[in-house]
């Protein structure tokens, strides 16, 4: 049954958020202001039509919003989007009572995002390609996407053709499609059993599309060129389906705050390192200790060193810092750190940190909610912050970066 509501707010995943006598009823792509009519299912409701319109409305850039679930936000104005995105990081400090300044964010422009997950499904019509319809199972077939690089919206036809030879079985599989230097680079998960036949037809398409690699479930099919991603002067070859930022700008904005921050140290921690984003640009000035659980990814970060001049020492550890994280003791030797975890944030190693007497901290994160539980141990271990940097790199959705600078004061003799 239609209702008419009022929106008061925007919600943590950018729905629109009515308060009504039942509680706070969300609306997909409605804006705060806006009186619409919707059809309610319980505290969830699809917009049916705008009686009163925001100002703050624009005509979204792509002709799959509203269908496709890669995108919340296309519907609103570029700068309250931004506002809103360094919002959602204020208030998750403020759940923590940490009221510190935090900087104006770091914006994102369309057509920058390097990585993208496709969603894909073989059919009888043909293999559909794209994202899945927000809260579905349904893939979205898409002709465009405006946060991608153009090297890899260009390709999305050789990367369908490619698709319906690699992928054997009718269910979901995913592939990861990365624009690196060399070349688009491409990893299929979960597309089933590649027998002999399709692997020769799949890597005679690869090489005639041009595509640097080609990869299903970790196994490299073909390889033209290897892929090359470049953490400043260091080239990095990351393995196939490999974690890395987002867009290059953004990493760069990241890396360019942490970098300063720990500009002084001599000795430097980089948690969760991953590939190196940050330990091998913090190399070319200080001795790194990486510390990773994938073997992949270190193993990249280890090549890259050994094969670059003018670094600093660099030594690795693989290590699960959720099951063993680097106890204080172990930090001791250390007079700078960064960490970059997943979602999940850092909880247990941001006790030890906390413990350490390490002057200088860099905390990355891309969870605004378990960045704040994690700063809010460092501080009450002796820690302050001394800048806080939103970073948007996931143009158009909820998701939002954090560069935390902190330092510990040396104690008074």
């Amino acid at each position: 049954m239609s209702e008419t509501l009022r929106i008061d707010r925007l919600g943590a995943q950018g729905d629109g958020v009515a308060m009504t006598e039942t509680g706070p009823v969300f609306v997909r792509f409605a804006l705060p202001g806006e009186a619409v009519t919707a059809e309610r299912r319980k505290d969830r409701a699809d917009l049916v039509s705008l009686l009163e319109r925001s100002p703050q409305r624009v005509e979204p850039p792509c002709r799959h919003f509203g269908i496709c679930g890669g995108c919340a936000l296309q519907h609103l104005e570029y700068g309250a989007y931004n506002a809103w995105k360094r919002q959602k990081l204020v208030d998750a400090l403020a759940g923590r009572g940490i009221d510190e300044p935090v900087a104006d964010i770091v914006p994102c422009a369309p057509h920058t995002r390097r990585r993208v997950t496709l969603a894909g499904r073989r059919t009888a019509a043909g293999v559909l390609l794209g994202y899945y319809e927000a809260q579905t199972h349904r893939i979205v077939d898409i002709a465009e996407c405006p946060i991608a690089r153009p090297e890899i919206v260009s390709r999305l036809d050789d990367l369908r053709a490619l698709a319906a030879l690699v992928a054997s079985e009718s269910k979901p599989f995913r592939m990861i499609v990365t624009a690196t230097d060399s070349g688009l680079d491409v990893a299929f998960e979960e597309s089933g059993r590649l027998d002999a036949a399709a692997r020769l037809r799949a890597t005679g398409l690869a090489g005639r599309a041009g595509i640097a690699r080609l990869a299903v479930d970790g196994e490299i099919l073909v390889e033209p060129r290897r892929p090359v991603i470049r953490f400043a002067e260091v080239a990095v070859e990351p393995p196939p389906g490999a974690f890395l930022q987002a867009t290059a700008e953004a990493e760069a904005a990241m890396a360019g705050l942490v970098s300063g921050h720990l500009a002084g140290a001599k000795r430097v921690a980089d948690l969760f390192a991953g590939c190196g984003t940050f330990g091998l640009r913090l190399a070319a000035s200080a001795a790194v200790h990486a510390v990773e659980s994938d073997d992949a990814s270190l193993s990249a970060l280890d090549r890259a060193f050994r094969s670059t001049t003018g670094l600093r020492q660099v030594t690795i550890e693989r290590r699960d810092l959720y099951r063993r994280p680097l106890l204080a003791k172990e930090l001791e030797r250390f007079d700078g750190l960064v960490f970059d975890p997943p979602r999940a944030g850092a909880e247990q190693q941001a006790r030890q940190i906390a413990r350490s007497s390490i002057p200088g901290i860099a905390a990355v994160s891309c969870n605004p909610v378990t960045l704040a539980r994690d700063l809010s141990i460092l501080l009450e271990g002796g820690y302050r912050i001394v800048g806080i940097t939103p970073i948007d790199q996931f143009l158009w959705s909820p998701h939002v970066e954090v560069v935390a600078l902190l330092e510990k004061p040396k104690p008074r003799r």
